[in-house]
């Protein structure tokens, strides 16, 4: 590897040193600053833990013996500190070279150690692996983050699939009952999807779901609701915290969107329309046995009945105790 990269890959690897020998902590730093690391210290094993919950360093060189936290317990603590956060490379510098020592640091959650005095080129081989071993460990857990993606997203719109909305709908429904939150739900679908795809092709027809998905995104809360296609032009909108009447206005405000968009496809302008079922509950159904099941089917209901009175157009309704028995 060139020297530039290897510059540029120290920047992402900063490390932190605990080590309680005043001396022993500014010479570590000096030979990491001038190999290039950005460093930062402190003089013991709990100061250490406080700077790293303040920030993640991937690279943590720690010695044995220290006062208040020393280094097992040290390597312990971080383990269980960055298991969210991404993989820690623990170096342990100690005088101590018995086998049953070295042993014992590596149980403790050590990846590797150096025995004191420590030996510069030594040292930097060691951070090499490390920095080798952490640049694997990041792209496995960047690939795993993309199946994860590619598993919950809908690949034609890019919004949530139909798996996620089956396990996702229902923890909605429980933290909202366990909060005493209100949750509204908004079934829609596209009118006459058939016919668009009957007159200008399926890749037309795959255009408008598109188009519609971003119609419904600009008319929703970003981190809070969210929206999944449920099959063919069918979608599901999620709205957490928000009563039936906002749900409806929702419905009402993307329902508007969509009648007002013309849609450029080739050298023809494509206009639809889409229906609206809105079903929810408020905050009294806590003693109410809500199921994703009851609430799909309600908003589907309520989704035919715009459907069969007209289309383009919003019917909603309040889930009510005797539906949740049923």
């Amino acid at each position: 590897m060139s020297e530039t990269k290897t510059d540029q890959r120290k920047s992402f690897f900063p490390i932190l040193i605990a080590e309680d020998n005043h001396i022993a902590r500014k010479f570590l730093e000096k030979i990491l600053i001038d190999a290039g690391y950005a460093v930062s210290s402190a003089p013991n094993g709990r100061k250490a833990l406080e700077l790293f919950r303040e920030k993640f360093f991937p690279v943590v060189l720690s010695d044995w013996m220290m006062p208040e936290m020393n280094g097992l317990e040290l390597c312990a603590a971080l383990r269980e500190e960055s298991r969210d956060k991404g993989y820690v490379f623990i170096v342990l510098l100690t005088a101590k070279d018995a086998k049953e020592d070295i042993i014992s640091g590596l149980q403790a959650g050590a990846d590797d150690y150096l025995t004191k005095p420590i030996n510069h080129p030594e040292l930097i081989a060691r951070l090499n692996t490390g920095m080798r071993i952490l640049e694997l460990e990041r792209n496995l857990r960047d690939a795993n983050e993309k199946i994860k993606h590619l598993s919950i997203t809908d690949p034609l719109t890019g919004c949530f699939n139909r798996g996620y909305m089956n396990q996702k709908l229902a923890q909605e429904i429980r933290r909202c009952q366990r909060y005493n939150h209100p949750l509204t739900i908004v079934f829609c679908d596209i009118d006459h999807f058939k016919a668009i795809n009957d007159t200008y092709g399926h890749q037309a027809g795959d255009y408008v779901l598109k188009e519609f998905t971003h119609c419904i995104a600009e008319q929703i809360r970003i981190d809070l609701d969210w929206l999944s296609r449920y099959g063919g032009e069918e979608f599901l909108v999620v709205l957490p915290e928000t009563t039936l009447d906002g749900g409806y206005e929702v419905a009402e405000r993307i329902r508007v969107a969509v009648s007002q968009k013309s849609l450029q496809w080739e050298d023809k302008l494509i206009k639809i329309t889409s229906s609206f079922g809105v079903t929810g509950f408020d905050i009294d159904a806590l003693d109410f046995n809500i199921t994703p099941e009851f609430m799909l089917c309600q908003a589907d209901k309520n989704l035919y009945q715009s459907k069969n009175t007209g289309r383009n157009r919003t019917t909603s309704s309040l889930l009510i105790a005797p539906f949740f028995n049923l």
